[in-house]
């Protein structure tokens, strides 16, 4: 065989073994858990804003989620920047606890046996006594970690990797936290490596195993709304004729097909967004504005993402050192909408509103 031919058929071959490992049994249909009914907010405005972490460290990519007792958590990386390592903290009553260390670079390649490089934006989300948490860890290629907390964030099991692609290296990141399903189970967001890093779902059972997963109509890490039982509705970049602008992709069948739909245009493009259903039903979208990272602002959809309002600006500043992004939203069982947000690029911002205060009311 000449050596010339060799590259191609091996490129033939992992072509094949990867159709092979993705054409799973049908696993029946999926079905959303859908959020409580929509309903007016009775919380007066309100808007507080406060410093969640600062330290001659920098710091990125927070993510919040709440206890079963009610009490917010929070996960973000922060560190030197070639030795990140994925810190958590709790609000009590009296403030945010000082933050420990649950992932680093040593404890993810002692836990899958694996070479560890950077590590990327991590994930928390609650589920009766569990916390659950993805993150990414990069060396040529990047990969999924899981690892699972059963009280409450003070000890956490080994992390595993999701095996989310046949080929080794190429797994992905995660950003946007999962969306419960009627079984039990949940719908993982993630960016893929391969070609364009193209968004997928991912069905995920009660225990963190791939179930199956689907590819979405466009590229980088998806935020996800689920609007009933059988609808939800995606913000990420778009793949087709207008690469720098954000678009929207909808399923109607649990997340089983996704379609693109309408595109995005008050946003900055290649910054992180978060996307949220409010009590009242509405949609709540978080990002930066087109000219930049010099603000954090909320927009709000009273029709399901088809048409946006620019309603407040959480945070800006003229100056050149101002740089503010990698938002995530999170709403608590009161009803206040929580904020977290990168604060220069030198800690974590906490904010806490209510639908009053988006729609203009003064606290």
């Amino acid at each position: 065989m000449p050596i010339s031919t060799r590259p191609l058929l091996l490129l033939l071959f992992m072509g094949a073994l990867a159709g092979a490992y993705w054409r799973a049994p049908n696993t029946g249909a999926t079905v959303f858990l859908p959020p409580a009914a929509a309903m007016p907010s009775t919380l007066p405005a309100l808007f507080v804003n406060e410093m969640l972490w600062r330290d001659n460290e920098s710091a990125a990519t927070p993510h919040l989620t709440a206890l079963p007792d009610g009490r917010l958590a929070a996960v973000w990386l922060a560190g030197p920047a070639d030795a990140m390592s994925v810190r958590f903290t709790i609000r009590e009553r009296a403030g945010w606890r000082p933050p420990v260390i649950i992932a680093s670079q040593a404890s993810t390649a002692g836990g899958t046996f694996a070479q560890v490089g950077e590590l990327g934006a991590p994930v928390l989300h609650a589920e009766g006594s569990w916390l659950h948490l993805w993150y990414a860890s990069r060396t040529l290629g990047s990969s999924i970690n899981h690892s699972v907390s059963t009280d409450g964030g003070k000890t956490w099991t080994k992390p595993t990797r999701l095996q989310t692609s046949p080929l080794a290296n190429f797994g992905g990141a995660v950003r946007s936290g999962p969306l419960p399903l009627a079984d039990g189970g949940l719908g993982l967001p993630i960016r893929h490596d391969l070609i364009g890093q193209p968004g997928e779902w991912l069905r995920l059972s009660s225990t963190g195993q791939i179930v199956d997963k689907t590819r979405l109509p466009g590229r980088q890490q998806p935020a996800i709304a689920i609007l009933d039982d059988q609808q939800a509705m995606a913000i990420l970049r778009d793949a087709g004729s207008t690469p720098d602008s954000l678009r929207i992709a909808r399923t109607g069948d649990g997340g089983q097909h996704w379609q693109a739909g309408e595109a995005l245009t008050m946003t900055h493009p290649s910054a992180p967004i978060a996307l949220l259903r409010l009590k009242s039903g509405r949609l709540l979208l978080a990002g930066n504005p087109p000219t930049g990272r010099q603000a954090i602002m909320l927009w709000l959809s009273a029709d399901q993402g088809r048409t946006w309002q620019e309603k407040r600006t959480v945070e800006t500043a003229p100056d050149g050192g101002a740089d503010y992004g990698n938002p995530s939203l999170f709403l608590g069982s009161d009803g206040r909408i929580h904020l977290a947000y990168d604060w220069r690029q030198q800690g974590i911002k906490h904010a806490v509103f209510s639908e009053a205060w988006i729609d203009g009311g003064q606290p």
